[in-house]
């Protein structure tokens, strides 16, 4: 019989984390992951300040500096009539948390799952898709799994963790149902080439608008991610137009980028995601955590939902690897992980409906989209916004602290001379 402490399901960033700092306790903890690498485009690529601060604390900054990525100093947003306006310039921030860190996560979770290896308790089981939850007596005892050779197993563990994302398949056999709320778009992404001459030291998302469409660009080596916003309605007429129509109207939007288009050689080069916006009310039955996505679906606005779940995993180890080394962990231990974190995802989600109500609603309904003036007003004259802002972007409402037991020497100063 397979058995482990701790049976997290989801190798992305919630659930590599959580892995890690749960074999640094010294629980033996088991990570299944459905694919056989982290090689998907497509995936959020920002590591926040509250993130890179953690990674320092674990003592592991020098190794993550050394990590191919770019440098994010403020975020702008172009208003019609007003120009850029910067929301967020991290600039004001304290050294060295005055940056987002862009990299692509496939990076980013091959470091992770490298520093978690080093741990003897750490199991990390790819090309293993959790099927299925087993229960005892009403508890959550385990996990049903399913290889990619076809051969099905059983993992028995005294606590699961679901970070199987936004379609969890665990919250669902738990029969966990979460609250959702309205998004006005869904995004389309691709790749286009990215020359020579265009490389460098240069991060950045860039975004560009017009009637009832806008469109991302975020940097990488040697091309662009591209992602086409559109109303949610609009994705039947999208695929019945063709990529000759699509190809048309990325290049209205980024005439610049009109060279490249060709590129897109038919739909099947698009990648769409059905955008969701959604929350648990109760993130767990006993046995089961819900974390992540898993917990609380986010929209891209803002980039946050990778921090927030690796905010997520920092609090329920803290909380849980006592529990786990003492043999027993209570539902009302778990009650206490969503209470610690249930209140920074309602202010992230209650922001991020207010700027698709702001912005993306009346764009949408081919109306100039942009803040209100009065916010404008504030974000230029009152320097205490400006100030609170790029904290709030970089660091997040309640960022957490590594665990004392998952800490680690790292050579005082250094990672602040990068």
């Amino acid at each position: 019989m397979e058995q482990t402490g701790c049976a997290v399901v989801g190798g992305g960033p919630a659930g590599m984390m959580l892995g890690l700092l749960l074999a640094r306790a010294g629980v033996e903890v088991t990570v299944l992951e459905k694919h056989g690498d982290f090689l998907r485009d497509f995936r959020g690529d920002t590591v926040h300040a509250s993130t890179i601060r953690l990674i320092d604390e674990l003592g592991l900054g020098d190794a993550f500096r050394r990590l191919p990525q770019s440098r994010l100093n403020s975020v702008a947003f172009p208003i019609p009539g007003a120009g850029m306006v910067t929301i967020g310039d991290f600039a004001s921030l304290k050294p060295p948390y005055n940056y987002i860190a862009m990299m692509p996560q496939w990076d980013f979770l091959n470091f992770l799952a490298t520093e978690a290896a080093r741990e003897p308790s750490f199991t990390l089981l790819m090309e293993h898709e959790a099927t299925s939850l087993m229960f005892d007596g009403g508890r959550v005892a385990g996990a049903r799994y399913r290889t990619r050779a076809g051969t099905e197993g059983e993992l028995h563990a005294d606590l699961v963790v679901a970070t199987d994302g936004r379609h969890s398949v665990l919250r669902r056999a738990a029969g966990l149902q979460p609250k959702e709320y309205p998004v006005p778009f869904d995004t389309w992404w691709f790749k286009l080439p990215r020359h020579a001459s265009e490389k460098g030291a240069v991060a950045g998302i860039v975004p560009a608008f017009r009637d009832r469409e806008a469109m991302i660009a975020l940097f990488r080596d040697d091309y662009y991610q591209m992602g086409y916003l559109a109303p949610k309605e609009d994705s039947a007429r999208i695929r019945s137009e063709g990529v000759d129509r699509f190809r048309e109207r990325v290049a209205a939007l980024r005439p610049d980028l009109a060279d490249r288009v060709d590129a897109i050689r038919s739909l099947d080069d698009l990648h769409w995601l059905d955008v969701r916006l959604d929350r648990l009310r109760r993130w767990y039955v006993d046995g089961l955590l819900c974390i992540g996505d898993a917990a609380h679906a986010m929209s891209p606005v803002g980039g946050v939902g990778i921090n927030l779940a690796i905010q997520d995993a920092v609090a329920a180890a803290d909380r849980l690897a006592p529990a786990l080394l003492g043999g027993r962990v209570t539902a009302e231990d778990l009650a206490a992980v969503q209470w610690r974190r249930r209140m920074p995802t309602v202010i992230v989600q209650t922001v991020q409906r207010i700027m698709h109500r702001v912005v993306f609603v009346p764009l949408f309904a081919g109306r100039t989209p942009g803040p209100p003036p009065a916010l404008l007003f504030v974000l230029r004259h009152v320097p205490r916004m400006r100030g609170l802002l790029p904290r709030l972007i970089a660091f997040g409402p309640r960022p957490e602290h590594a665990p004392g037991f998952a800490r680690r020497h790292q050579p005082r100063g250094t990672h602040g001379n990068h």
